[in-house]
């Protein structure tokens, strides 16, 4: 192997750890064309787990289970080849520790949002991939965690060593919270965001009120306001629902349902109250 060659090798080590993924597209922009790339295949130094991406190979004696493990190519995909995708919805909430009640919503779901790989729904990962091209929020970065981190300027021995660490661009539980109501009744259930708000004692005001008044949708804005008049937590009062657009006329989301008398959308009898909380 030429100087060069070995020079992009050691570059490609340096950059990918074991286990961890890259593209065609990155190693094109890092002057490695498919030819070079199948020499590093039939070397061994990488691996071809579908067509046009490649993975460097495990450390011996890896868990198995790593492979169908959806953090390792989520990971890859937003901090090696650079994706501006965020983990969203319930999945972002169960990142944030909210997983007693996750579940409920049955078989695990990776909620992906924003510009995601191709090659992702290939991978025979350990959840349901549930992809949404366009943003719930005019101003897609609203709310999402750990937008400005970067392996060039954060770059550490311990980052370096332990991959791990390094964190996944994920929604805030505010943020998250309005994703997974926008996903109601389709994926989401009524009981799910029930249960959800019970233990969202901790949510911030400010934030949440910048997300309501930057969401698009008024179905979720509504759904929103129903479930927070109905549990009636603390930062309740500083949000002021004459302060969003919550649109006009009556919405159904279910046959068979009851009209919340503040919101005017159709939800489950179950969950509309008759007591003073209700549009409070």
């Amino acid at each position: 192997m030429s100087g060069q060659k070995e020079d992009k090798l050691k570059s490609l080590i340096e950059t990918v750890p074991p286990g961890f993924l890259v593209d065609s597209r990155t190693l094109t922009s890092w002057t490695i064309s498919r030819q070079l790339a199948s020499t590093y295949v039939h070397s061994g130094w990488l691996e071809r787990p579908t067509q046009g991406l490649y993975r460097r190979p495990f450390t011996r004696g890896h868990n198995q289970d790593a492979e169908r493990d959806w953090k390792i190519p989520v990971l890859s995909a937003q901090w090696i080849m650079h994706y501006s995708f965020h983990v969203a919805g319930t999945t972002a909430m169960e990142l944030h520790g909210h997983t007693h009640y996750l579940r409920l919503s049955g078989p695990g779901k990776l909620y992906v949002h924003g510009e995601m790989p191709n090659w992702l729904p290939k991978l025979p990962l350990r959840a349901k991939l549930v992809h949404r091209q366009g943003s719930l929020f005019g101003d897609s970065r609203l709310g999402v965690e750990h937008t400005d981190f970067s392996l060039e300027e954060k770059n550490s021995q311990e980052l370096g060593e332990s991959p791990w660490l390094w964190p996944i661009r994920q929604s805030s539980p505010e943020r998250a919270l309005l994703e997974t109501i926008d996903e109601v009744p389709s994926r989401e259930s009524f009981h799910l965001v029930d249960v959800m708000f019970q233990s969202m004692a901790n949510v911030r005001p400010k934030l949440m009120m910048q997300l309501l008044q930057d969401c698009r949708s008024v179905k979720t804005k509504r759904l929103f306001f129903a479930f927070a008049d109905r549990h009636a937590h603390a930062w309740r009062k500083y949000l002021n629902h004459n302060d969003v657009d919550l649109g006009s006329g009556d919405r159904m989301l279910v046959e068979g349902g009851k009209l919340h008398p503040a919101y005017r959308i159709t939800m489950p009898a179950e969950f509309v109250g008759t007591g003073a909380n209700d549009g409070a």
